[in-house]
Order: structure tokens, then sequence, then C-alpha cells
């Protein structure tokens, strides 16, 4: 591992410092970077996503995208997670907190809007992130882009039933221009550039051009993930400031969520003996959230400065920290799972 890579856990630490720090000596800059977006999507923060999820897209070879067909099991553990699991149990840890453990802190009215956050929240799976969490824990490329794609035309028939079901409501509007900028921006761009820049590097008929132009990259995809860490801390630079009580309650069941769903899906992909460069991802995404979405959403439906809107804001600040500490579990733990055709090829082209 690199310099950035082994002490990433350290950098992104200081990144959410700087973050909140600027944010609130210079809230002005920040807030010229805020208004910087189309239909609820940041255009600096996609930027930094795009650099983060380029590197990934070049290792996507589509020979063989054809071989997920033989290895269902990690899709299906991915949709099961996601869809039948993870909208729920957020809805109840929501319901149990704010309306049980926290309820002589927190007035009713609040109360329903922040488990309308985390519920919006558990209902918008992971779209651009996950590329970066299946990097770290050196997922396979090829499989994790089938796992996103599937889950985003998912995402775009059940968010809405889902959502209105959980949320006890009929009118939820898919904000259909953020869902698709979205996933033009974070997955369709970067594959489009991936693509071609891997069609121009191995027209030699070599992988050895491939994997040193992405060695060359992975360093800017780690300095992409802390430039979106400090703006997204620096835009709630004065919610955290203003707000920390408030913030830390709603972040303990966004954090039992976290790793209760995580576990769920790792322990499943041990049990169904997924090779690690499969399991991974697939534990990943049902853990991380599209948060633009859901933001976008509660917004729409509550208001800008409402309960919901900084659930859904919390569940932003919480999910890099968090993940990171989740990849660094799933790294430990490799050897616990049999070792996937992608982690054999990055070890052969490692080795001397």
């Amino acid at each position: 591992m690199g310099l950035f890579e082994r002490y990433l856990t350290v950098w992104v630490g200081l990144c959410i410092v700087t973050g909140v720090v600027l944010g609130n000596v210079v809230p002005g800059a920040f807030q010229y970077l805020a208004g910087l977006e189309y239909a609820h999507v940041n255009l600096v923060v996609a930027l930094f996503i795009w650099v983060m999820i380029y590197p990934m897209m070049v290792q996507i070879d589509f020979s063989s995208i054809k071989d997920v067909r033989s290895k269902p099991k990690g899709l299906v553990l991915t949709l099961v997670v996601n869809w039948l699991i993870k909208p729920f149990t957020m809805a109840a840890l929501g319901w149990l907190f704010f309306k049980v453990i926290f309820a002589g802190f927190v007035d009713p009215q609040s109360a329903t809007e922040y488990i309308a956050g985390m519920i919006l929240l558990g209902v918008a799976p992971c779209t651009a992130m996950v590329f970066v969490w299946s990097q770290l824990t050196k997922g396979d490329p090829n499989y994790t882009l089938v796992q996103v794609s599937v889950n985003d035309i998912i995402m775009v028939f059940a968010f809405a039933p889902i959502a209105a079901f959980l949320l006890g409501v009929t009118d939820i509007t898919v904000p259909w221009e953020t869902l698709l900028l979205s996933v033009i921006l974070y997955v369709v761009l970067p594959l489009v550039a991936g693509v071609l820049t891997r069609h121009s590097l191995a027209a030699s008929g070599s992988d050895e051009r491939v994997n040193a132009f992405v060695s060359l990259l992975k360093p800017w995809s780690i300095v992409g993930l802390m430039a979106t860490v400090v703006l997204l801390f620096g835009f709630q630079a004065e919610k955290i400031i203003k707000q920390p009580i408030m913030i830390l309650l709603i972040s303990i069941p966004l954090l039992i969520q976290t790793y209760g769903i995580f576990a769920i899906a790792y322990g499943a992909a041990k049990v169904l003996r997924l090779p690690h460069d499969i399991a991974a991802p697939s534990s990943l995404i049902g853990t991380s959230n599209f948060f633009e979405l859901a933001v976008a959403v509660a917004i729409s439906l509550f208001g800008l400065n409402s309960g919901a809107a900084l659930a859904t804001v919390v569940g932003v600040l919480v999910e890099v920290p968090v993940m990171l500490s989740l990849v660094a579990f799933v790294n430990r733990t490799a050897h616990w799972f049999e070792t996937g055709d992608f982690d054999k090829q990055s070890r052969q082209t490692r080795s001397p």
C-alpha cells in the first residue's frame, strides 16, 4: 500500500477537521461552492467523485462482465440486503430511537422528520462511492459495475413505492433530474472514459500499460476522496457547530444501522462462500447510501431546514469515516474468504 492508502484514516480525519474549521472561518467561500449545483447535485463534489471513480473504471474489462452470470450469489446478496432488509431496518431503528429512547429529548414533529430522513437514506443504495470502497478493498471492478447498474435500475422503479409505504404518504415524487444526472456523472461518463482509456492503452495487446496507468492514478483517487470530505464537512460546518447534540443523536441509530447491515451482508457472504473480491463490494454497497437522492427528496418533501433534511445530511457526514473503518476491517479479514479471480490477477501484477 502507498503512503496515501496506508494512512488514509488519518488523512480523512484531518480533512474532516479542516472542512469544519474552514466552513466556519470562510463560510462565504463554501456557500458559493455549495451553490454550484444542478438538480441538487453539486458539480464540484461531482468532479472530485469522478476523479475517485475513473481509475477503477479503467480496470473494467467488458469481456469479463459476462462471467458474472456464472457467479450470481454476490448479486443476489446485494439485492436482498438493499431492497428487502435495509429500508425496513432503517425505519425500525428510527422509530425505536426517536419515538422511544430519545422521546424525552426531541419534540414529536422533529422526531417524525428525523425518522423520515433516515428512511430516505435507507431506500437509496449507493451509486458512486461504492466504486471507491470496492477499489480500496481490491474488489472485482467488473462485478461491482454490474451490481451498481442493477441496483440503479431497480431504484428507478422501487424507490418511490418503498419510500411512500414507509413514510405513510402517497405523493412521493422521484427527482428524476437528480437521479439521472447522478447516474450519468458518477457511472456513465467515467465508465465511457475508462473504457476508451483501457482500449487505447491495451492496443499493444498487453495489460502492463493499463496496470501502470492505474497505479499512477491511484494517489489522485485518494486526493479526490479527501477533497470531497473537506467540501462535505465545510458545507455543513455551521450546523455541526450549532447543533452538535442533535447531530450526535441522529448519528447513533445511523451508526447501528450501518454496522448492522454490514454484519448481515458480510456474514451472509461468508456463509455463501463468496470469494473476497466479490464479498467485499457486495457487503459495502448496501452499507453506504445514495445521499444526493435522499437529500433532494427530503428537501422537496419537508423543506430545506427540516429535520428530515438534517438527518440525510448527518448520513453524509457519518458515511465516509464509518465506511473507511469497514474497509479496514474487510482488508484485515480477507483471509476469511477464498481469493477471487481479480484479486489473483492483481497479486500477480504486483509480484516481481
